[in-house]
């Protein structure tokens, strides 16, 4: 298996709602703000990447992440930045290339974006699009989005628009091609769609053991093998969150992690989380990468040389966390998680 190194580290946020000293929610706008100054700190710490999640729903504050990115963009100077991901099958593609390329003008070439379906659904309704073309949506979708990468006139049809023919779509990148990443939740559906798009693949592991994922990155690298195609990124996404010891990072994860995993645990009907459901996630075997720098560490490398990834991207906002526990997470991430996972797997 073929380990890309130095592994890149990366991190994302849905701009979880967070809490203050005392306790109370944070009006949206402020954790916006917030999300900004955590995105900077991320620079400053060295990370390779930012990725900010689009939801509509009243537990998280990003719904336009091209507008806070574009906002990063005039305030850092390398961190690469992105969503994590884009509902492409509730937007228009043209406009989320649009968006994207102007993005990447404005960062100078640093914007990337991940398409994917979404954990949520509430877009559909939002924006009139009916649950029952979830299919359909996202196939179009994302094959008008990958003929617009060429950065050539564009002639199109499909049913969920109207056809193209012929028609320019700008403003056009400087490097020539918008960086662009499948997000895939674990189907080989999904798979062979990011070898047939020829789209680096990030998967989203959000839960059990990330070793299962193992036959998935392979069987992407196989395919694209198989189809004469060159050798792509496979990145992945987790949630995790650091802090100086493995006690205090459970403990100030823990209250948290369990409030937002039940309240969509009763959306989809799933019984109530155990403490033991959190301990399994949280260990060497589980999803979850929380504990101290040497821990998560540690697990980050073992897991990413198993898949043969080339990014881990820790989803570092789970639930409602204090900005100053969020901004240390950020900073032992980048001064301590970092260097230790490239000394593990040099």
């Amino acid at each position: 298996m073929v380990v890309i190194t130095p592994l890149e580290l990366g991190h994302d946020t849905f701009g979880d709602i967070s809490a203050d000293a005392d306790g109370q929610p944070v009006p949206a706008p402020e954790v916006l703000r917030q999300v900004v100054e955590q995105g900077v700190l991320a620079d400053e710490v060295g990370l390779a990447f930012l990725g900010l999640g689009e939801h509509h729903r009243a537990d998280f504050s990003i719904t336009a992440p091209d507008v806070v990115l574009a906002t990063l963009a005039g305030k850092t100077e390398r961190i690469r930045l992105g969503s994590a991901v884009t509902v492409l099958s509730s937007d228009d593609p043209i406009r989320v290339y649009e968006r994207f390329a102007t993005l990447d003008a404005l960062s100078h070439g640093r914007a990337e974006v991940i398409l994917g379906r979404g954990s949520f659904t509430e877009s559909f309704g939002l924006f009139g699009f009916d649950l029952g073309d979830y299919e359909v949506l996202f196939n179009e979708k994302l094959d008008l989005f990958v003929a617009l990468l060429d950065e050539q006139p564009v002639t199109w049809s499909g049913t969920t628009r109207p056809p193209l023919k012929d028609q320019p779509v700008y403003p056009p990148t400087e490097s020539g091609r918008l960086t662009t990443w499948i997000g895939v939740g674990g189907t080989p559906q999904s798979v062979l769609r990011a070898v047939h798009y020829r789209l680096p693949m990030m998967l989203a592991i959000i839960g059990g053991p990330p070793l299962q994922f193992v036959p998935y990155a392979d069987f992407y690298r196989e395919n694209l093998e198989k189809d004469g195609a060159e050798p792509l990124p496979v990145g992945m996404h987790s949630p995790g969150y650091v802090a100086e010891t493995d006690e205090q990072a459970r403990e100030e994860l823990y209250d948290h992690w369990m409030a937002q995993r039940n309240q969509i645990g009763s959306e989809r009907g799933w019984p109530p989380a155990t403490r033991n459901e959190f301990l399994q996630a949280a260990g060497p075997e589980g999803a979850l990468y929380v504990g101290s720098p040497e821990t998560v560490a540690r697990k980050i490398a073992r897991n990413a040389a198993a898949l043969g990834v080339s990014r881990f991207d820790m989803k570092y906002a789970n639930g409602a966390m204090r900005h100053d526990q969020l901004m240390r997470c950020i900073e032992l991430y980048g001064t301590q998680v970092a260097p230790l996972v490239h000394d593990m797997m040099a």
